[in-house]
């Protein structure tokens, strides 16, 4: 291949153009970024970005000497418009055609919104500097959505010492993700800190004076943050022939069509170790899975399912929150260790007869890696969690 086109700029972008290069690929590697800025780290914007506790600068995954290093063709402030898979080309947004013998789609995904203006979302650095302003002490704070998002940024806002609404539409935040139990552990901590959690209430709109729920009800706020979820980047590929379903669907390799693959959260693949499709919207799944997507472009006779136990975490308060595997659509969750009432636990998942997921709360990472490896493994649910106390 003489030209390899790399179609985000993000984590899992540059890890799959940093692949390239580490693995010997010495032709034209064009890399395209929609934002202005040089590939950053998304995690910490909800976070430490939002807190003030890091500047901009600390965000950057590589410096400019860095990716000057890789000789590489860098489109940044560009989006890709268009894809043409007979023609074997990408369309650019300032009216480029760039053509490739390889391509790798990292286009991620962009925040659902709510009807009316004035929202913010948190999604770009320039989102979280932008909300990050509006906050201090005082400040009346509505966050729309108490995922894993909406809740780390309503506990970041909470300690600058804004007054923070939180509103969710289910009955237990995050209960389709890590059951009931687990969800009702994590909803507590924000109401313990003096946060107004309501649950099983819809928003319709934001509106001048905050947002207003389903029944006509306005809750005044100062500002509102959206936090509702987000849609795969996949428009600009309508007319390309690609599959698109949630995502860029892909097999096991990450491939969509032939020399065409995706990675990161934008891609939906078939995961066999879980034997199921998934699309992961989680910072370590999108650099493995960037790297994985550039290895298989490269050597396609000797290709290699990705198959990997997906990882994620959250800080929220004194909370450290990890999980390995896949939690959504599981049939039972148990407690292994710990106690959900002091909110220090490992918790495990079962789908079918196996063991398919872990999550820990306030506990050392040691307390997850046997229970990574046997989601690995594949062990069957009776043997993994022995003893154990269901809830």
């Amino acid at each position: 291949m003489k030209r390899i086109v790399v179609v985000g700029a993000s984590a899992a972008g540059l890890a799959a153009a940093e692949t390239l290069r580490r693995e010997g690929y010495d032709g034209t590697l064009t890399l395209v970024g929609e934002e202005p800025h040089l590939p950053y780290d998304r995690p910490p914007l909800s976070k430490q970005v939002l807190a003030a506790e890091w500047e901009p600068d600390r965000v950057a995954l590589r410096t400019p000497a860095d990716l000057a290093g890789h000789d590489l063709d860098l489109r940044l402030g560009v989006a890709a418009t268009a894809l043409d898979l007979t023609a074997q080309e990408v369309t650019l947004s300032d009216g480029a055609q760039v053509p490739y013998d390889g391509l790798i789609i990292a286009t991620g995904v962009r925040p659902r919104r709510l009807p009316g203006e004035g929202a913010h979302v948190l999604r770009t650095l320039d989102d979280a500097l932008t909300l990050r302003e509006r906050l201090g002490p005082g400040r009346r704070l509505v966050v729309v959505g108490a995922g894993f998002l909406g809740a780390e940024a309503a506990a970041v806002a909470w300690r600058l010492g804004a007054q923070v609404t939180l509103l969710e539409p289910a009955s237990v935040p995050l209960a389709h993700a890590v059951g009931e139990q687990v969800g009702q552990v994590l909803a507590q901590a924000h109401v313990d800190h003096g946060v107004n959690l309501r649950t099983g209430v819809s928003v319709t709109e934001v509106t001048d004076e905050g947002v207003r729920l389903g029944d006509g009800e306005e809750v005044e706020a100062d500002e509102v943050l959206v936090a509702v979820g987000s849609l795969p980047n996949t428009g600009w590929l309508a007319s390309s022939g690609l599959s698109v379903g949630d995502g860029v669907v892909c097999d096991e390799y990450c491939e969509a069509a032939r020399n065409v693959y995706a990675a990161g959260d934008v891609a939906r693949w078939y995961n066999p170790l879980f034997g199921t499709s998934m699309r992961i919207e989680h910072r370590t799944n999108a650099a493995e899975q960037g790297m994985a997507a550039a290895r298989n472009l490269l050597n396609s006779q000797a290709r290699k399912a990705f198959a990997p136990v997906p990882y994620f975490w959250s800080d929220q308060y004194d909370m450290k929150i990890q999980a390995h595997g896949y939690l959504r659509g599981h049939d039972e969750v148990a407690v292994v260790e710990g106690d959900l009432g002091e909110r220090r636990f490992v918790a495990a998942y079962r789908t079918g007869d196996r063991l398919t997921g872990a999550l820990a709360v306030g506990m050392p990472p040691k307390a997850t890696r046997g229970w990574r490896l046997a989601i690995a493994a594949g062990v069957n649910w009776e043997e993994a969690v022995h003893g154990a106390t269901t809830v």
